[in-house]
């Protein structure tokens, strides 16, 4: 398991969001403090806001992307394209390694569960729910594109 990946699991483990575990595993990169990025990623949680909609580790993975090698000009072209190309393979990536990158398919619900009040973390929930390994799934996808693809001045 890459450092990221171990990093974004702890993190969640901790009691972070799906979103924020993987968006703080790169908050250094970022130029920002764990609570900044946790704070940025924390209405994507549950598959935005527990709607279980797309997963938040492939939320808080396109956001830390898109902080390191997206665009600022609202002009942008090219930018523009590179930057959804690159969140397009990173979610092909996840979705290759497990079939969706929805969250309700993930955790293999029918529907969402209709509240925002979370689960607590028991040792029943773990049991149950994949979160701890996609998240570091989501942040080794990110930390291993990145290596393939170095910034350009």
């Amino acid at each position: 398991m890459s450092e990221k990946a171990q990093r974004a699991k702890a993190l969640f483990l901790e009691g972070y969001n799906c979103a924020q575990a993987v968006a703080g595993a790169f908050a250094p990169e970022m130029g920002l403090s764990v609570d900044a990025a946790a704070r940025l990623a924390s209405g994507f949680g549950g598959g935005m806001g527990r709607m279980r909609e797309v997963c938040g580790a492939v939320s808080g993975m396109t956001l830390a992307a898109s902080a390191l090698r997206g665009y600022n000009d609202p002009k942008a072209g090219p930018e523009k394209i590179d930057t959804y190309a690159m969140i397009q393979e990173l979610a092909g990536r996840f979705r290759a390694e497990n079939g969706s990158i929805i969250c309700r398919e993930l955790l293999g619900l029918a529907r969402p569960e209709g509240t925002p009040q979370a689960e607590a973390r028991t040792p029943e929930y773990y049991k149950k729910r994949p979160c701890p390994e996609l998240v570091a799934l989501a942040a080794q996808i990110l930390e291993e594109w990145l290596a393939e693809h170095p910034a350009r001045l």
